[in-house]
């Protein structure tokens, strides 16, 4: 058998979530496997840019969309189900309970051989109702998708430690910044973290299960630690000086979130169901799954080696999803409108053009390198308030920084924006995720003029939404100048210093 017939014979999953945290390392995990993988997604350019886009298929759907789920499913063996609805509402369990319905119809009438879903770990002995509704959601998918006819294999898993995930980055900016915490009483919640990596081995190995097995399945590293002994090995492995942690117990759920939120970049919309969650001791009561998925040397990894693991990544700059890959909850998807012809309502813009006397490429490493640690180039404090406001209002904020300091790929956070576009060495174009009356955009050009010169051109787009939307527009539009023309010109500036520097290293002056 030649490698294309293999390929053919080879199961086919379908991996829903694959624009998040774990579904987007999943599929090269999968394809590695030697697995044909499809992706359903919302929308589908955000995945085309990761390295395993061009093999794996990618469709338009939602799980919440009945149509478009069984049109995925047509000849799937495997169907990975790894999406949920928190933070879209008040209404995010009927929301869940809904499309896992949808999806668990859809996988039987298409004949799929296994369903596969990663939960959350429950608490033993605690009455569901008694959960927080981040836990009860994700118990009820799966005693939905175990009651659907298809063979299903529910994976619980309590904390997930691994670089970008929203545990560890939570964990890690908590232990960071506070060297003395006043911190609420869940720090000393007994919790078993599992390593990333363990958490995929079981998600690729649960795709070969017997048709036989239909249950749930605790997964944990080795360690159980309270909270706050996590954050003392964090501070060890990180090679931190020693944390004083004082718990109070006056810190409802609420408040937690927060002040997580203040702290660091995971904003309070994702700390409440973290935080949430840790009230009560969540410790796996059996390891079953070796049954099925072995455990290979070295596995599962302990804390400390997960967190060795995690933070060689970030400072290598090799984290391959983050916690903010998924969309964030109520975030505009509409498509940017076409000028001139858009027939839509009032669509404002501020537009910056400016000379640079560099080369184009090294424009456009300032322009692709903007955000997180280098900033926005102009009014700092401007951009850090406009950021906790943001907070303030539950938005994301301005702290979620880049998942690579060099390189940006459509899809990828950027503080308070999303890349929609990017056409490298051309065009970067940013939808904004903060809190807005509106739709906004901003779109950074390189170019060159008639003579061959680079220029930079920079445009900033609004759609109002109602009277509030106007308002908003007009009030902050004399600080355009400001901003906006600060932008442009220090992004042309940066650009020429480097290319200055290139130079002096290169031994000559020459423009």
């Amino acid at each position: 058998m030649n490698g294309d017939e293999h390929r053919a014979r080879a199961p086919r999953c379908l991996v829903t979530g694959a624009t998040g945290y774990i579904g987007g390392r999943l599929v090269p995990e999968l394809l590695a496997a030697g697995h044909r993988v499809r992706c359903l997604a919302r929308s589908p350019e955000r995945l085309r840019d990761h390295p395993w886009a061009g093999e794996a298929e990618v469709v338009r759907g939602d799980v919440t969309d009945a149509p478009s789920v069984a049109a995925a499913m047509d000849g799937v063996d495997v169907a990975y189900y790894l999406v949920h609805a928190l933070g879209t509402g008040r209404d995010f369990e009927e929301t869940d309970r809904r499309a896992a319905r949808i999806f668990a119809r859809a996988a039987r009438e298409a004949g799929v051989r296994r369903i596969v879903y990663l939960g959350g770990l429950t608490p033993a002995g605690v009455p569901e109702r008694e959960l927080s509704p981040h836990l009860r959601s994700r118990a009820e998918v799966g005693r939905i998708l175990l009651d659907s006819g298809v063979p299903t294999t529910v994976l619980r898993a309590a904390i997930v430690i691994g670089s970008g995930s929203a545990s560890f980055e939570m964990l890690r900016y908590l232990t960071e910044r506070l060297p003395v915490m006043v911190t609420p009483s869940w720090v000393r919640t007994r919790i078993q973290p599992v390593a990333v990596r363990d958490v995929l081995r079981a998600l690729v190995g649960s795709a070969r299960m017997p048709d036989d097995v239909n249950r749930a399945f605790d997964i944990g590293g080795p360690d159980v630690l309270t909270y706050r002994e996590m954050m003392a090995g964090y501070a060890a492995v990180a090679g931190l000086p020693r944390r004083f942690i004082v718990p109070v117990p006056v810190l409802t759920p609420g408040l937690s979130s927060h002040w997580v939120g203040l702290v660091t970049p995971v904003p309070a919309s994702i700390a409440r169901p973290l935080t949430e969650s840790l009230r009560h001791e969540v410790v796996c009561h059996e390891h079953d799954i070796a049954r099925y998925v072995p455990d290979p040397p070295g596995h599962p990894i302990g804390f400390h080696e997960a967190v060795r693991q995690a933070l060689r990544r970030v400072r290598d700059a090799e984290v391959v999803t983050r916690w903010s890959s998924a969309s964030v909850p109520g975030a505009p998807s509409d498509p940017l409108p076409t000028d001139p012809d858009w027939a839509g309502g009032s669509l404002y813009t501020d537009h910056r053009e400016r000379a640079v006397r560099a080369s184009p490429e090294a424009l456009w490493r300032v322009v692709e390198g903007i955000g997180g640690e280098n900033g926005w180039y102009s009014f700092p404090l401007a951009w850090a308030l406009r950021g906790w406001l943001d907070r303030l209002v539950g938005g994301v904020g301005l702290r979620r920084g880049r998942r690579d300091a060099q390189r940006l790929r459509v899809g990828d956070s950027l503080d308070f924006w999303r890349v929609e576009e990017i056409e490298p060495g051309r065009l970067l174009r940013l939808r904004a995720e903060m809190r807005l009356p509106g739709l906004a955009w901003l779109e950074m050009y390189v170019d060159t003029d008639g003579d061959g010169r680079s220029r930079y051109r920079q445009r900033a787009l609004f759609h109002p939404h109602g009277l509030l939307g106007q308002a908003y527009w007009w009030g902050v539009s004399p600080f355009h100048a400001v901003v906006f023309g600060g932008m442009a010109r220090n992004i042309a500036r940066a650009a020429e210093q480097q290319a200055q520097v290139t130079r002096e290293r290169e031994g000559t002056g020459a423009p």
